[in-house]
């Protein structure tokens, strides 16, 4: 549980008085570094802050990266106006509380939801999945959240079950930390690796992906599945997602429990993503307890106008 969220803001006024911000909201426990390793080199880094301070700044700190690069770009719409509304992934809670919730969400016009999974056995779990499937409106899609939670057998049954019913991708079904050891780590690789080639229902990476280096090693063994993403961790977010786009990958924005500062970047960057769009992982909001740090309302769609519509300005009035 999780009483409040910590990051950075940063508020950077160029030569002409303009005022951009940015956002580092680092996620230690999954990856990335800390908030006191961000803050650290903010400390040291002057006055004036260029182009060439942002490449100074250590790769490991790609949330800290990420507002940098998002204070000194500014945030233009330009070129996304026109684009379509992107549609959102609506997050159910484990076990048999998902089952009522889906009625009103799908009158609500949400068409893809995401159940945890991996939460309680697997043998109280896997009955549950024709039940939730059942209550589906027609056309909708199930994603299934492990949270790396599974070991092999695990997956396998999941995956044997999943086979032949409208489930989009299991996301993360098993994972190791790095800091569980090289071998731990490369073991759970491979098996991810395994399952997406062994069976048909996609899998999806998350855990799997922090940073810049996590996606540069999986596009390299050429990774069948989805790539979930969250741009608020991946440090030069712009070129990573390029490189997405040049493989052609399947990817799924998703968030990083930012404020409306670092999801207005976020966002921004999933609507100028080429390629199929698939719903955001954007559902998490109202988070905050005062709303102006929110990003856009929970909604069925996001639209390029409820972007441009955050007001940056206003959170950092709210946390200063």
């Amino acid at each position: 549980m999780w009483a409040e969220r910590e990051g950075l803001l940063l508020r950077l006024t160029n030569e002409s008085g303009a005022v951009n911000y940015g956002e580092a909201a680092p996620i230690s426990w999954f990856g990335t570094e800390s908030v006191d390793d961000a803050e650290a080199v903010c400390q040291n880094l002057g006055e004036y802050v260029t182009e060439e301070t942002l490449a100074a700044v250590p790769v490991r700190c790609g949330c800290l990266r990420f507002a940098l690069a998002q204070a000194l770009g500014g945030h233009e719409m330009a070129g996304i106006e026109d684009k379509k509304a992107l549609p959102v992934a609506v997050l159910l809670p484990a076990g048999r509380a998902a089952l009522p919730l889906i009625g009103p969400k799908a009158e609500a016009g949400f068409r893809t939801f995401k159940w945890k999974v991996g939460v309680a056995e697997v043998g109280e779990e896997l009955p549950l999945l024709d039940d939730l499937i059942a209550e589906l409106p027609a056309g909708a899609k199930l994603r299934l959240d492990a949270n790396g939670a599974w070991e092999r057998r695990q997956a396998e049954r999941w995956l044997e079950r999943c086979a032949d019913r409208p489930v989009e991708f299991i996301e993360q079904p098993c994972f190791a930390k790095k800091s569980y050891g090289a071998t731990a780590h490369a073991r759970a690789e491979d098996l991810l690796l395994g399952l997406a080639n062994d069976f048909p229902t996609p899998i999806a990476l998350d855990e799997s992906v922090v940073d810049a280096g996590d996606v540069a090693r999986w596009l390299e063994r050429g990774w069948p599945g989805v790539y979930v993403v969250k741009p608020a961790l991946l440090g030069d977010a712009a070129a990573v997602l390029a490189q997405l786009e040049k493989a052609k990958a399947a990817v799924v924005f998703s968030s990083a429990l930012e404020t409306a500062v670092g999801a207005k970047a976020a966002l921004r960057l999933a609507f100028a993503f080429g390629g199929e769009p698939r719903a955001l992982g954007f559902g998490v909001w109202p988070l905050f307890q005062d709303q102006r740090c929110d990003g856009p309302y929970m909604a069925p769609f996001i639209r390029p106008q409820d972007v441009a519509a955050l007001n940056e300005e206003a959170v950092w009035n709210v946390v200063s």
